[in-house]
C-alpha cells in the first residue's frame, strides 16, 4: 500500500498520510534537501514536498533547449572543510574549480570587484582617491575616541571605508538591490555578509599583504558542470532512494495542537492531503509559516510577520549567436539609470551550459512582487534587456536567438532597520513547537550563502536525530528507575 491513501471519509479529494513517525520537510532547496539527505542516510523516514514543478528553490538550474543557466548564478565556496568534503562526495567529483573575475560597470568603466586601489581609487582621479583615503583616515581615527554605533548599512560601510567610498561603490547598488534607501537597511547584513573586509583589508589584498581569510575576497570556487542544480539534484535522488520528494506540492496549513505540529493540509493536482509526521523541518519562508499555522497565532505574532520582508527577483536569459561575450564571472551594475543589476554569462562558469559555438548572458532585475518590472510582460522584459546590453556594448540585437524569463518570489530576505525585534517575536512564538525545525535562508529569515544554507539543514537534521535518541532513551528507562 503506497504512502498516500485514500481517506475513510466520505471526501474523494482528501488524502491521509499515516506513517507518523516520519520527518515532513517543508521545502525542497538547498537547506531542506540537505536536512533530508542526512536524516535518510541515518535511516529516518523522510518526506520532502516542494512547490515547485523543480527542487532546488534559488539554486536550481534552468534549461531552454541546449541551454542551461543557474536563477543569478550561485558559486560554491566555503571555509568549513566538512561542508566542502560534503558537497564534493555529494558530486562524485564532477565540479569544476572556476576563477572568480567579476568587474563593476559605472561611469562608463570597469573597476574590479572585490575593490583593488589600483583603479577603485586611482581611477577615479587624483583628487577623489586623496578624498577618499582621507575619510577613511578620518574614520580610522573616529575610533580611537570612541566605538561607533552603526545600526544602518550606510553606518557600517562609512566606518568602514569613508564617506567617499559609501558613495562611490555602496549607495547606488545596496539601494537598487533592495529597493529602499541606505538608511534604512540594517547593518547586519552588510556587516555579516563582508565581515573582516574595510578599505586596509582591500587594499592588502591587492598587494598580496593579506585579506585571503575574507570569503568576500575568495578568487575560486567550486561549481558543477551542468550548473549549480546538480547539487540538489543529487541530494534529492539520494532521498529518494528509500523515501519521497514530491514537487507540485502546495503546503495549505500546518496544523498543531498548541504544542506540536500534528500534520499538515497539502495539495496536489486539486487532492488534497493530511501529511502527519512525528517532527517538522520549515525550510518555507517564516512568514508563510507563520500565517499557515492552525490555529492561527495571536494577533501580535501575525503583525510581526507582516512587517518582515522579501525581495524578490526577475531573471532574463538572452540566448547568442556568438561564442562568448566576456570572460567575467559576473559584471556588477550599480546605476540606477541601468535598470539590470547584474548579469553573468553561464558558459564562463561551464562550457557545458551552452551549445558550441553559442553563448548566453543572465541579466538579474531585483524588484518587488506587483512593481513595474514584475508586471511587465516576458516581451517587454526581453526586449528592455536586449536594450541595455546594447547599451553598455556587449551584444548587437540581429544576434539574439531565444529568450527566456524567470520570476522568482522571496529570493532575499530584506533586513530593514528594526527587523530583529520583528523576527525575535516569531521565533519566541515557534519555539513552543517542540516538534518543529526551522532551516534555511528563507525559513530563518537569514542572508546565507550556499555553504551555511546547507549546514543549516544538516543542523536541522542532527537536531531531530539528536531529539529522537533523547526520547528512545526515555523510553528505555524502566520505571520507578
Amino acid at each position: 500500500m503506497g504512502l498516500l491513501q485514500k481517506n475513510q471519509s466520505d471526501q474523494p479529494d482528501h488524502v491521509s498520510v499515516r506513517d507518523s513517525q516520519k520527518t515532513i520537510i517543508l521545502g525542497g532547496g538547498l537547506a531542506g534537501l540537505s536536512a533530508g539527505y542526512v536524516l535518510a542516510k541515518a535511516g529516518v523516514p523522510v518526506m520532502v514536498l516542494e512547490g515547485n514543478n523543480e527542487v532546488g528553490g534559488l539554486s536550481r538550474t534552468m534549461s531552454r533547449g541546449d541551454y542551461r543557466f543557474d536563477l543569478g548564478g550561485h558559486r560554491f565556496h566555503t571555509k568549513n572543510k566538512e561542508t566542502e568534503q560534503f558537497v564534493k562526495d555529494l558530486l562524485k567529483s564532477d565540479y569544476l574549480i572556476v576563477n572568480r573575475k567579476s568587474k563593476i560597470f559605472m561611469k562608463n568603466r570597469f573597476f574590479n570587484y572585490p575593490l583593488r586601489p589600483s583603479n577603485a581609487l586611482l581611477g577615479m582621479g587624483i583628487p577623489t582617491t586623496l578624498k577618499a583615503v582621507s575619510d577613511f583616515g578620518i574614520e580610522k581615527i573616529k575610533k580611537v575616541f570612541r566605538d561607533p554605533k552603526n545600526i544602518s548599512l550606510e553606518d557600517w560601510v562609512v566606518a568602514h571605508f569613508g564617506r567617499t567610498m559609501f558613495n562611490l561603490y555602496f549607495k547606488e547598488y545596496s539601494e537598487k538591490v533592495w529597493g529602499i534607501d541606505c538608511s534604512r537597511i540594517s547593518e547586519e547584513w552588510v556587516s555579516n555578509r563582508i565581515r573582516g573586509l574595510s578599505l586596509g583589508v582591500a587594499i592588502k589584498n591587492a598587494f598580496k599583504f593579506g585579506g585571503k581569510n575574507v570569503s568576500t575576497l575568495t578568487d575560486e570556487f567550486i561549481y558543477p558542470p551542468l550548473g549549480i542544480g546538480q547539487i540538489p539534484d543529487n541530494l534529492s535522488s539520494a532521498i529518494s532512494e528509500n523515501n519521497q520528494v514530491i514537487t507540485g506540492t502546495e503546503i495549505n496549513r500546518v496544523c498543531h495542537n498548541g504544542s506540536e505540529i500534528t500534520h499538515i493540509i497539502t495539495e496536489k493536482s486539486n487532492l488534497k492531503a493530511n501529511v502527519k509526521g512525528s517532527d517538522f523541518i520549515s525550510s518555507i519562508p517564516i512568514t508563510s509559516l507563520v500565517t499557515m499555522l492552525d490555529p492561527a497565532p495571536p494577533a501580535d505574532v501575525l503583525d510581526a510577520a507582516s512587517q518582515l520582508k522579501y525581495r524578490d527577483i526577475v531573471i532574463v536569459t538572452i540566448m547568442l549567436d556568438r561564442e562568448q561575450v566576456t570572460d567575467l564571472t559576473w559584471m556588477y551594475l550599480p546605476e540606477q539609470s541601468m535598470p539590470l543589476g547584474r548579469i553573468h554569462e553561464p558558459k564562463n562558469w561551464s562550457p557545458r551550459m551552452a551549445p558550441e559555438g553559442k553563448t548566453h548572458i543572465v541579466a538579474e532585475y531585483f524588484c518587488f512582487k506587483g512593481d513595474t518590472v514584475w508586471n511587465s510582460s516576458d516581451e517587454e522584459l526581453a526586449s528592455m534587456t536586449v536594450t541595455q546590453l546594447e547599451k553598455l556594448g556587449l551584444i548587437h540585437a540581429h544576434e539574439v536567438i531565444d529568450r527566456c524569463i524567470v520570476r522568482t518570489p522571496k529570493a532575499y530576505p530584506l533586513f530593514e532597520v528594526g527587523y530583529s525585534h520583528y523576527y525575535a517575536k516569531i521565533l519566541r512564538y515557534l519555539e513552543k513547537f517542540s516538534n518543529l525545525h526551522i532551516t534555511g535562508r528563507t525559513g530563518m529569515f537569514k542572508y546565507y550563502n550556499m555553504d551555511r544554507a546547507i549546514e543549516s539543514g544538516i543542523d536541522a537534521a542532527e537536531n531531530v536525530i539528536s531529539c529522537r535518541s533523547q526520547e528512545i532513551s526515555r523510553k528505555a528507562v524502566p520505571v520507578g528507575a
